[in-house]
């Protein structure tokens, strides 16, 4: 399976991935952009520092200028790229994927995101083929800056604090380290898992699997704390707990920072099509535009992009926002819980129980023999519902929705639905599962 992928490029290093592939791709990135200036920055897996030299060294010998911001997290990659005004950047990163893993995201000016429809796949061709542009007569140069400073006062200015907070963080031994410099003075917090370690010792760092909350949840639960946060690897996903060590689901995230950020600005919001419609719901109680987006980060920020939207937000745990060039910030994300935080006399359990409104199922893969016959069986299953395909089918009906979606990698048929009650959830999620799994 090829390492250049729908939104980013990803392999195991010593058999995917390579410095010299990776010099190969930055020659192959300078030919396809034609950039003059680049920033570049890296996680902490231990073989980051070897690509990234081995990037900088191809983009170079094309003529371009790197910066180089070091070791950072992704939203400060995105960051550098817009306040910096550069042409281009690349992230050196495999994300939350196990510590054998390595591999670059890709943007062009303003942080645009470079997908494998938008520029991967053409990149890839380049690599393949050694269809370099001729090597420029006065190579490029590298030059060392660090913009943690500058993002950090870029983040910092939207808290707005009420009263004191005491929060539990836990890095994965990842790049959430960094992001979260930014809360010192803010906030007091806890900290697991503390210290850098690219093959993640501890757990993995993806907040989508509910066993990276395990250390975080007793931790809380045995303390004293306003809410806990958990970063992924490249700390451009963050999950969240309660006060009482209890998982809240990323819709409800996406729903209590809307809240937070329509208080300052109203204006467009998005929400992940997979997001329980109570989300809709508060977004619009609270004077914002709600509009749903498809699931990906490079379709979300393109949309953003097109409506000049506040924020987004991603069933992932991705949260996007207009003042970080529409991409993700954790750390933003986290501020602005916080503000709410502090501002309310209840506690983040109670202000997130009226949203939960409606039953989820969560979401359900199922292998299918036939795909295409999926969306068929399903529509004549259900002739009196509203459907659309914005990501996959949506099929709406009188109390209850669900969206059917096809996995771009796999023969694996998504199924996400949501109605007010469990027993009706349970039934109805056993019902479409049904005709899903017949095809």
């Amino acid at each position: 399976m090829s390492i250049f992928k729908a939104y980013d490029i990803r392999g195991i290093v010593g058999e995917q991935l390579d410095e010299t592939l990776a010099h190969k791709i930055g020659r192959g990135f300078a030919t396809l952009l034609k950039p003059k200036t680049v920033v570049i920055a890296r996680d902490m897996r231990p073989h980051s520092p070897g690509l990234a030299a081995a990037l900088c060294d191809g983009l170079t010998l094309q003529g371009v200028h790197v910066i180089d911001i070091g070791m950072a997290s992704t939203p400060m990659c995105y960051y550098a790229n817009g306040s910096l005004k550069a042409d281009a950047s690349i992230m050196i990163t495999a994300s939350h994927n196990p510590g054998e893993y390595n591999g670059f995201k890709l943007c062009r000016a303003d942080a645009v995101p470079i997908s494998g429809a938008t520029g991967i796949k053409d990149l890839e061709k380049i690599v393949l083929e050694e269809s370099f542009d001729p090597v420029a007569e006065v190579p490029g140069s590298v030059e060392q800056r660090d913009v943690y400073a500058e993002y950090g006062d870029h983040i910092r200015r939207y808290a707005d604090l009420k009263k004191p907070l005491h929060i539990c963080i836990d890095y994965a031994n990842a790049m959430g380290i960094a992001e979260a410099k930014l809360f010192e003075g803010l906030f007091t917090y806890d900290e697991l898992f503390a210290d850098y370690d690219g093959s993640f010792p501890n757990h993995e760092a993806n907040p989508l699997d509910e066993e990276t909350f395990d250390a975080l949840s007793e931790k809380v639960r045995n303390g004293r704390y306003d809410f806990g946060i958990a970063f992924d690897g490249d700390a451009d996903r963050v999950g969240f707990v309660d006060e009482k060590g209890d998982i809240i689901s990323m819709d409800m995230i996406t729903a209590l920072i809307a809240t937070s950020l329509l208080e300052r600005e109203k204006g467009v919001v998005f929400y992940d099509l997979r997001s329980s419609k109570a989300v809709k719901e508060l977004i619009e109680d609270n004077g914002g535009e709600a509009r749903m987006c498809r699931v990906g980060h490079a379709f979300i920020k393109a949309q953003m992009r097109e409506a000049n939207a506040v924020f987004a937000g991603e069933l992932s745990g991705h949260y996007y926002f207009r003042e970080n060039f529409f991409t993700e910030s954790s750390g933003l994300a986290a501020l602005f819980i916080a503000n709410l935080v502090s501002a309310s006399d209840k506690p983040l359990s109670e202000l997130v129980a009226p949203i939960r409104k409606y039953v989820a199922s969560g979401e359900i893969n199922s292998r299918v023999n036939d795909p295409q016959a999926v969306f068929a069986k399903v529509r004549e299953a259900f002739p009196e519902a509203h459907t659309f395909e914005l990501d996959g089918l949506s099929v709406e009906l009188d109390d209850w929705w669900f969206n059917v979606r096809m996995s771009n990698t796999e023969p694996l048929c998504r199924l996400n639905l949501e109605a007010p009650t469990r027993e009706k959830m349970e039934k109805k999620r056993d019902q479409v599962l049904e005709i899903i799994r017949t095809c």
